[in-house]
């Protein structure tokens, strides 16, 4: 199982990729942010953002697509920007009839250290030993892709067997 994780974002998405599967070893096979600068225009910066995960697309070719779900902040700016890019994550595994889950950052904190209150620094340090890295993922959007794409593959794996032998019953 190859999952493509995106941590939403505008300035810095972050962006994963993960093979293993439940109970095996996960590896770490890409690990980076698409930026785009503040000052473009909006649209010039969801195309660079979709431009850069088509690329991810075409080099790694997920079976799946795991997005952090996107909630209510106070920052309504900061909301709306964060699920434009959600957005972009979406139509473009539509596009290539990708798989796509959607994470809650509680969920993801949760699969990853095991509680769903842990704080960033707890999740980059448990990304870093469950991936074998030498070193934690910088930047920080970066760790939190990976964090999303292992929980997708601990989690999302298990969930869509699930609704596939569902749907395959109602049949």
């Amino acid at each position: 199982m190859r999952v493509l994780g995106v941590d939403p974002g505008l300035t810095r998405c972050g962006v994963a990729v993960v093979e293993g599967g439940v109970g095996q070893k996960l590896t770490a096979l890409h690990i980076g942010i698409i930026g785009s600068a503040p000052e473009l225009e909006l649209a010039d910066r969801l195309v660079a953002l979709e431009r850069g995960l088509e690329a991810l697309v075409a080099e790694f070719s997920p079976d799946a697509i795991a997005i952090e779900r996107v909630f209510s902040q106070h920052n309504v700016r900061s909301a709306m920007a964060t699920a434009q890019a959600a957005g972009i994550a979406l139509l473009v595994a539509g596009r290539h009839e990708i798989q796509v889950s959607m994470h809650t950052p509680t969920e993801v904190k949760a699969a990853v250290t095991g509680s769903g209150r842990a704080d960033k620094a707890q999740v980059t340090f448990m990304v870093t030993k469950v991936l074998g890295l030498a070193t934690a993922p910088k930047p920080a959007d970066a760790a939190d892709a990976l964090a999303i794409a292992i929980c997708d593959v601990w989690r999302g794996q298990a969930k869509r067997r699930l609704e596939a032998a569902v749907r395959g019953g109602a049949k």
